[in-house]
């Protein structure tokens, strides 16, 4: 019997997710290194712009694209950070908005109970606790203004219908990296447990909620599973 040929969605797709991977965790480790910062920006940019890519080739929806656009708004964010953190928030401010976008185009609907609750928190306290982490109080407010838009995203992926423990784990997670990124202007001044966890925390959460997307979509409309080929 002749051997199974790959199948054509694993052999032309998925490497953008594994070539992601790879270039996440290349950032993380070169920037222990001597290596220039102009070579590291690219390269942390690849990260997320390689999810981007995986989730406009893995399903031929729109939901897909949308999800697509925002994780390629994500990675020019990335990159915008090294230069200026109030630049890099104001590009995520859009990923935010794309992202609310698509987690409410599939809203569970009401919620009830503990399901309702953690909604609220996860809505309110992001703001909140943003705007008291910087020691300087005049841009407590900046932050927190960001924080709203942070707060909605991962919001809107505990409302939505994706799968909670990863596409709304996901968004926490997001929620959590920045929050990290926060303290240092804060009460981690100095400290470099932001160093060590920021980057691994917010990549795993772009992950989980790419993936996350992309296998609920392709599970709900599979003749629209790959953007080249009909068949799957």
């Amino acid at each position: 019997m002749p051997p199974k040929q790959p199948h054509p969605a694993l052999a032309q797709k998925r490497p953008f997710l594994l070539l992601s991977v790879v270039a996440a965790l290349s950032y993380y480790y070169l920037q222990a290194t001597d290596l220039p910062e102009l070579y590291l920006i690219p390269i942390k940019g690849f990260g997320v712009g390689f999810l981007a890519i995986y989730a406009y080739l893995r399903h031929q929806s729109g939901d897909s694209h949308r999800l697509a656009l925002a994780l390629a708004v994500a990675a020019v964010a990335d990159m915008a950070i090294e230069f200026d953190l109030r630049v890099g928030a104001a590009v995520f401010f859009v990923f935010h908005m794309l992202a609310v976008s698509l987690f409410m185009r599939h809203s569970r609907g009401k919620l009830h109970g503990a399901d309702q609750w953690a909604f609220l928190a996860i809505l309110i306290l992001p703001p909140v606790i943003g705007y008291f982490l910087p020691y300087d109080r005049t841009i407590g407010w900046v932050v927190a203004i960001y924080g709203v838009a942070l707060s909605l995203m991962a919001a809107s992926a505990w409302m939505s219908d994706f799968p909670r423990m990863r596409v709304a784990t996901g968004a926490l997670l997001f929620v959590l990296s920045d929050m990290l990124i926060f303290a240092r202007l804060g009460p981690l001044s100095g400290s470099e447990v932001p160093e060590y966890l920021v980057w691994p925390i917010y990549y795993l959460g772009q992950f989980l909620i790419t993936v996350g997307v992309v296998t609920t979509l392709r599970k709900r409309n599979p003749e629209l599973r790959v953007a080249w080929r009909r068949e799957d």
